[in-house]
């Protein structure tokens, strides 16, 4: 509630609020319009240097107008200037596209040339590649071919190894082969009369082998059996007892054997005092050398020598170098007769020699007589061409009668 002199104001009365309320309006106008005339006044006071502003605006745009036509100038001639370089560049780029054209067209011509070398290349290569192919494999078919031989023949080589085994499992058979290859050695080791095969002795044994060496040493044996049964179980042993058994064997077997040659083929006066010992096995050779040197041994003392196939082609080369000297001592007196005819012959060379050169001699008399005429007779010939008669007087002294020497 306000109170105004005797007057009491309800704030619950409407009156009293429509009051206040066109109060309120009538100072909020109020207020309004002091407010705007601040603003016009700012407002006019901002508007002038906005006018000048505006003035400079203007100068600004006739400027720009000024700019703009001068530019549209600008513009027309950087029309022209672009239209020209543009049909410049469509002529230059008509041009490169003929030349691309053009350059493209000849790379495709040398590309289409490169590819029917590269094809006739590949044709040839191919032809060559194919016909290597073939020539392979017709190779690869003449070896298999070869190889169908070769497997043919080991069969075959493999049947005659077993027959061959079952040669060496007889005595017989063995001894003929051990002659066999012995025969073979000597044949082309010795000239076909110093050796004879299976030859009687006085004594009737038959030699499987005689070589006749002059004396001394005189005709020498060759015994071509060997004792192949000891050595085979001593190859077959597998402990060491049943090896030392073979090995025993085996030496048994060949003192025995050595005992027999020296025996039978060492008679004097009629074979040399030595006989060899045909081995036709390396191996049983290498063995005897090596684990029994004691029967080697037996053998030297025996004059019996073992020779295995090698050893015995350098003992026969040795032989037939004895047989050579024992028959150049017997053509000794032969050689001696054609030195005497030879130097009787050298002789009469010398003495023809020595007509020869007399003869030679008054040959070269003669031709140097006939040259010392010819040469007078030149020279009157140049003086008689000269007319130099004065001269020609002295030279008459000289002159050599007819049929006469100068001497």
């Amino acid at each position: 509630m306000i109170q105004i002199g005797d007057t009491v104001l309800q704030w619950d009365d409407p009156l009293v609020i429509a009051g206040f309320v066109g109060a309120a309006v009538l100072l909020l106008v109020v207020v309004l319009l002091i407010v705007a005339v601040r603003s016009a006044g700012r407002a006019a006071q901002m508007a002038q240097p906005m006018m000048m502003q505006m003035g400079q605006l203007n100068q600004t745009v006739q400027s720009l107008g000024t700019g703009q036509a001068q530019l549209s100038g600008g513009l027309e001639s950087l029309s022209k200037s672009q239209s020209m370089t543009i049909q410049t560049m469509e002529v230059r780029l008509a041009e490169v596209q003929q030349k691309m054209a053009e350059r493209l067209h000849e790379n495709a011509m040398k590309s289409a040339r490169s590819l029917s070398d590269l094809q006739e290349r590949m044709n040839d290569t191919l032809h060559g590649s194919s016909e290597k192919t073939t020539k392979s494999l017709t190779q690869l078919q003449e070896r298999l071919a070869t190889i169908d031989k070769a497997q043919t023949n080991i069969e075959k080589l493999s049947g005659d190894v077993l027959s061959l085994q079952d040669i060496l499992s007889n005595k017989q058979t063995r001894g003929a082969f051990g002659e066999i290859q012995l025969n073979d050695i000597v044949s082309k080791a010795l000239p076909a009369d110093s050796y004879s095969f299976q030859c009687t002795l006085s004594n009737g044994k038959r030699a499987d082998c005689l070589i006749k060496l002059p004396n001394p040493p005189g005709p020498i044996v060759i015994d071509a059996k060997f004792p192949l049964e000891a050595y085979e179980a001593l190859v077959a042993a597998e402990t060491k007892e049943q090896q030392a058994r073979a090995l025993t064997a085996l030496g048994q077997a060949v003192r025995v054997h050595i005992k027999k040659i020296s025996e039978s083929y060492q008679i004097e006066g009629e074979t040399a005092d030595g006989a060899l010992m045909f081995l036709p096995s390396e191996a049983v050779y290498a063995e005897l050398h090596s684990r029994l040197p004691n029967i080697i041994r037996e053998g030297f003392a025996a004059r019996v020598w073992i020779v295995s196939p090698t050893t015995c082609m350098a003992t026969l080369h040795t032989m037939r170098s004895i047989l050579k000297d024992s028959r150049m001592r017997e053509q000794t007196g032969e050689i001696r007769k054609a030195l005497r005819q030879l130097h009787r012959d050298v002789e009469i060379i010398g003495e023809k020699a020595g007509k020869l050169e007399t003869h030679l001699r008054q040959a070269g008399d003669d031709v140097s007589g006939v040259l010392t005429a010819a040469t007078r007779a030149g020279k009157r010939a140049d003086r008689l061409d000269n007319f130099d008669f004065e001269e020609l007087v002295p030279e008459e002294t000289n002159v050599v009668p007819l049929g006469k020497s100068p001497d």
